[in-house]
C-alpha cells in the first residue's frame, strides 16, 4: 500500500491524498460505508459501486467470525469473492464489539474470552488469533486488536487499558510479520491510538503507535459519548503526532459536522453506522440540513429528496413518497433512505477534497457545518 498527499489546505490542517491498494485507489478524505456482516444494510453492492461510488467498505471481524464463519469465507476465497466486491475492504478487529458485550466478556493479558451474542457459545480472541482471522477474511486493511475504553472512564483504568492495547499491538505486528496474505494481494495493519480523553495518555499512545512504523494509523476510543469538543481536542493532539505521510483513520465518526471538523484537523478516513442506521429510522442528511421524513410536514411534499445530489434516488423520488414508504414500514423505504444518506456522506467528503485542492476548504467548512447540522 502507498499513500501520497496531493494537496494541503492553506488555512487548516485538511489535506487531500490517495491511498493505493491492490483492489484500487481511494481518494481522501474518504467515508467508508459500514458492512458489518458482509452487507451494508439495505444497500446492494451494485448500488454501492455504481450509484454511490463507494471506494472502500468495512467488514467486522467479530460478526464475520461468528457468522457465516471462517471455513465458509476461506472456501469462498475471502470476503471480496463471497460478497462480490472488487474494491478495497477494511476490517475492524472486533475490539469495539467485544467492549460492547459488557458482562458477556472477560479481558485478560492473553486476550478476551466472550460469549456469542447469537447462541451464547464461548470464544477467545487473542491478538495473534485476530490477525489470523483477518487474514482469512481477506481485508486489504486490517485493524489491530485493541481494548476500547468507555466514556466516562477514570484515569487509572484508561492508562491500564492503553498499556494492554500497546502490548497487544506488539503481538499483532509480530504475527502479521510472520504470516502471509492468503489470497495473493497485500494486507496492511493499522495500529490504533487509545488513551480515552486524557492528553498525556493520548500523546504517549500516539507516539507509541507512530513508532510502530506501519503503513497507516487509526484513532480509536472516541465518539463513545464524550462531548464533541473533547473529541476534537484529542483528535487534534494525536494528528500533530502521527506521521503526515501516512493515512489517519478516525474510527466510528460520525455526524457530517464531526467529519468536516475532523478533516480540518488532518483526518483522512472515516466510518460510521449513522447514515444507514438513521436512514432506517427516517432521518435524512441532506445538502440543506437534516430531515425527519416521518414528520407530517413532508406528507404532501412532491419535491425530490435532494436536488443537489443528483443522479440517483435523491432526485428520483419525492419526500412524500419516501415518507409514505417509511411510515408504511416498506423495505424499499429503508433502501432509498440508506442509499440517499450514503450518497450524501460521499458527496460531502468529495466536496471537502475539491475545496482542499482549491485552497478554500476552511471558509467552506465553516459555512457547511452550520448548514448540515440544522434541522429542517
Amino acid at each position: 500500500m502507498k499513500f501520497s498527499l496531493t494537496a494541503q489546505d492553506p488555512h487548516s490542517k485538511a489535506r487531500a491524498g490517495v491511498v493505493y491498494t491492490d483492489h484500487g485507489e481511494i481518494q481522501t478524505p474518504i467515508f467508508m460505508p459500514v458492512g458489518t456482516a458482509g452487507s451494508v444494510k439495505a444497500v446492494h453492492q451494485r448500488e454501492l459501486r455504481d450509484d454511490i461510488d463507494a471506494k472502500i467498505i468495512l467488514g467486522n471481524t467479530y460478526h464475520l467470525y461468528l457468522r457465516p464463519g471462517l471455513p465458509l469465507l476461506e472456501k469462498a476465497g475471502g470476503l471480496h469473492k463471497f460478497i462480490n466486491w472488487d474494491r478495497p475492504i477494511l476490517t475492524d478487529s472486533g475490539g469495539y464489539q467485544v467492549y460492547s458485550l459488557g458482562e458477556n466478556r472477560k479481558i485478560t493479558e492473553q486476550g478476551v474470552i466472550f460469549k456469542s451474542h447469537i447462541d451464547g457459545s464461548r470464544h477467545t480472541f487473542t491478538p495473534e488469533g485476530v490477525m489470523d482471522i483477518e487474514r482469512i477474511i481477506g481485508a486489504d486493511i486490517i485493524m489491530a486488536f485493541d481494548e476500547c475504553t468507555p466514556y466516562p472512564c477514570d484515569y487509572d483504568y484508561a492508562k491500564k487499558s492503553m498499556g494492554l492495547t500497546h502490548r497487544w499491538l506488539e503481538r499483532c505486528v509480530k504475527r502479521v510479520n510472520e504470516t502471509h496474505p492468503k489470497y495473493g494481494y497485500e494486507q496492511v495493519l493499522f495500529p490504533i491510538v487509545q488513551g480515552s480523553v486524557y492528553k498525556d495518555l493520548r500523546q504517549h499512545s500516539a507516539e507509541f503507535i507512530a513508532n510502530q512504523n506501519q503503513q497507516g494509523n487509526a484513532i480509536g476510543g472516541l465518539s463513545v459519548g464524550e462531548p464533541h469538543e473533547m473529541m476534537y481536542e484529542m483528535t487534534d493532539l494525536v494528528c500533530n503526532i502521527l506521521p503526515s505521510d501516512k493515512p489517519r483513520y478516525l474510527m466510528g465518526v460520525g455526524t457530517p459536522e464531526n467529519i468536516l471538523e475532523c478533516i480540518a484537523l488532518g483526518i483522512d478516513m472515516f466510518d460510521c453506522v449513522m447514515p444507514t442506521r438513521n436512514a432506517r429510522n427516517g432521518m435524512l442528511f441532506t445538502t440543506q440540513g437534516i430531515i425527519n421524513i416521518r414528520n407530517e410536514k413532508w406528507k404532501d411534499d412532491l419535491n425530490a429528496i435532494d436536488d443537489e445530489l443528483g443522479g440517483h434516488v435523491s432526485t428520483a423520488y419525492s419526500k412524500a413518497y419516501l415518507r409514505h414508504l417509511i411510515i408504511s414500514k416498506e423495505i424499499l423505504g429503508a433502501q432509498i433512505a440508506s442509499i440517499h444518506n450514503l450518497a450524501f456522506y460521499l458527496w460531502l467528503v468529495r466536496q471537502a477534497r475539491q475545496k482542499i485542492e482549491e485552497g478554500t476548504f476552511a471558509a467552506w467548512k465553516n459555512k457547511m457545518v452550520k448548514i448540515v447540522s440544522q434541522r429542517l
